[in-house]
């Protein structure tokens, strides 16, 4: 069975050695290793084969036997193997191509999750990075080293300058072409009651609709956004978005809360299009923003 395993060691010459050695005598295979040096202390991360019958308590008394601290092990695949390099190099690839995955893509680069744990269980770190004005959030059991922290912080900065240079086709008014349908007509907004309608002549092309509070959440106001396919890409979703914001806020709203599916690639750019400050998490096929709405200019 493979499993993937960190550990503190000694900053030390022979600390590593001592490791190989007591995996070779209970017959555990190291298969892979990450070293992850910091000021007086070393993390490193083991990919190991163990006998069958192996549990996460056998290899805590293997590396804790070895001098290792902070031990924490979780099953792998074989996937685990892959070059370390190579895999920030895909990474990057992936993100220039589509910057908008990059929190899926930066929670799978760390074997980390976007999503707070539910329930009892051991306490996980946070790596937190800032695209533009979103910050995105992933955890783990395991902590980040400070190699970790600036890779993220290098992609995070990868993703910013992508969206950066692409902002003006996803601001309000942008222009997508004559050829497609709508385009050369502005539409109007209109605010009434919960929600805000763009409207093109008789037409509604786009609506956003501020939900009712849950009673757990009194001060939290899902937004329900919906852009007609033929009228995407031209900047309405953000400015429904702005409005929706603001129109929150005036409901006694502090934050607003946009639920779509993870791979909602438009989520991202109409946020940072919006000049919203938010926080997005992925858990499983659903991707979560949570938008602060204090200190907002209400809609008119």
């Amino acid at each position: 069975m493979l499993w993937r395993v960190r550990t503190t060691l000694p900053d030390r010459p022979g600390a590593l050695a001592v490791l190989a050695q007591h995996c070779g005598a209970a017959g555990v295979n190291i298969l892979g290793l990450q070293i992850f040096p910091d000021a007086e202390s070393v993390t490193d991360e083991l990919v190991l084969r163990t006998p069958s019958g192996w549990g996460v308590d056998d290899l805590a008394r293997l590396v804790i036997g070895a001098g290792g601290l902070a031990v924490s092990a979780a099953p792998c695949t074989e996937a685990a193997l892959a070059d370390q390099p190579t895999r920030y190099v895909q990474a990057a690839r992936t993100i220039l191509a589509q910057p908008e995955s990059f929190p899926e893509i930066v929670a799978q680069l760390f074997d980390a999750e976007s999503e707070p744990p539910t329930g009892e269980g051991p306490a996980h770190d946070v790596m937190e990075l800032v695209v533009g004005d979103v910050e995105v959030q992933v955890r783990r059991p395991a902590a980040f080293t400070p190699t970790e922290h600036a890779r993220g912080a290098a992609l995070a900065d990868l993703v910013s300058d992508v969206l950066q240079r692409s902002k003006e086709s996803a601001a309000i008014g942008s222009s997508t072409g004559s050829r497609r349908l709508g385009a050369g007509r502005s539409p109007s907004y209109l605010a009434a009651g919960d929600s805000v309608s763009a409207v093109v002549g008789d037409l509604v092309v786009g609506l956003a609709t501020v939900q009712q509070p849950q009673p757990d959440e009194p001060d939290v106001r899902s937004v329900v956004l919906r852009v007609d396919p033929t009228w995407q890409r031209q900047g309405i979703g953000t400015r429904l978005l702005v409005d929706a914001a603001r129109l929150a806020h005036g409901l006694g709203a502090a934050e607003i809360l946009l639920t779509t599916r993870s791979d909602n690639r438009a989520v991202l750019p109409m946020v940072l299009a919006a000049g919203l400050r938010g926080r997005i998490r992925m858990a499983a096929d659903v991707l979560t923003v949570r938008v602060p709405v204090r200190g907002l200019r209400l809609v008119e």
